[in-house]
């Protein structure tokens, strides 16, 4: 038998602080049982790990992994059993020393981000570098056979017959033209493949985002404002945490991802070289 699957069975626990108000934990759990709602209709709905649910209601904070992770779990359980989470976050805040600041993107990822591509050799110019050298070998050798044959004629031989002018070849006059690219719609379409290239966009509100790389190394872990974007890189893979999924907008490899998050949702992804592979 699961826990949290009788609602009506569950007792709260008794909140023994000198404050009035009840508890964060004790808020959203007498919120829950109102709404009729289990432990497990909870995690199901939020996709919130059952152990953590019950860690929050019992205002444990620990297994979340930090105040950031706190914050979000704290509001996508009040959305879930219909309460406004503001006033809980603000609880949270006074009671656990203020909210976090951001924590800046890593100086070495930026450069490695700024860093332009090395390009190879512009066999296009090189190409048209010989063209000329061959028309003009082949001008020459005509001029040259056309002074030869005037010199005959003089001297009263029987000139041999020679091609017209619009018999011989004519010499390209155009070089070719380089084909450009067609524009794309995002500025991160051109990633090179021998990477992962995901950005992140806040397209409908601001969101809290963290991004790891492939060896767990910190890539940025803070608040993303609306209109804002953050694009991360890396050789093999990019770990991503997204705070609040619905309002964010996510590019991977140059495609746009078009997963249906929901607003207020907490994901947890991981994108590599070969993602995404339809779309």
């Amino acid at each position: 038998m699961s826990i949290g699957n009788s609602p009506e069975d569950e007792r709260p626990f008794e909140d023994v602080s000198g404050d009035d108000r009840p508890s964060v934990g004790r808020a959203l759990q007498q919120a829950r049982i109102n709404a009729g709602l289990t432990v497990d209709d909870v995690s199901n709905a939020t996709r919130v790990r059952l152990p953590i649910v019950h860690a929050i209601e019992a205002d444990d904070f620990a297994p979340c992994g930090g105040d950031v992770y706190a914050r979000g779990h704290i509001r996508t359980l009040a959305r879930a059993v219909g309460i406004d989470p503001a006033p809980l976050l603000a609880q949270y805040d006074e009671e656990h020393g203020g909210r976090p600041a951001p924590t800046p993107a890593a100086p070495l990822f930026e450069a490695e981000r700024i860093r332009p591509e090395r390009r190879g050799p512009n066999w296009t110019a090189a190409m048209v570098a010989a063209i000329v050298v061959v028309i003009a070998f082949v001008g020459f050798t005509a001029f040259k056979g056309g002074d030869d044959g005037a010199a005959s004629v003089a001297d009263g031989a029987t000139p041999s017959p020679t091609k017209s002018a619009a018999d011989k070849p004519k010499p390209k006059s155009e070089k070719p033209k380089s084909q450009k690219p067609d524009p794309t719609d995002s500025a991160i379409a051109a990633a090179p493949q021998d990477k992962v290239t995901v950005k992140v966009t806040a397209d409908e509100d601001r969101s809290w985002i963290s991004a790891h790389d492939h060896n767990g190394r910190l890539l940025f872990d803070g608040l993303l404002k609306q209109g804002e974007s953050k694009t991360f890189q890396d050789s093999e893979k990019i770990n991503l945490v997204l705070g609040d999924a619905g309002a964010l907008q996510l590019y991977v490899n140059g495609k746009k991802i078009e997963d249906d998050w929901q607003r207020g949702a907490v994901e947890r992804l991981t994108y590599t070289k070969g993602d995404p592979q339809v779309g």
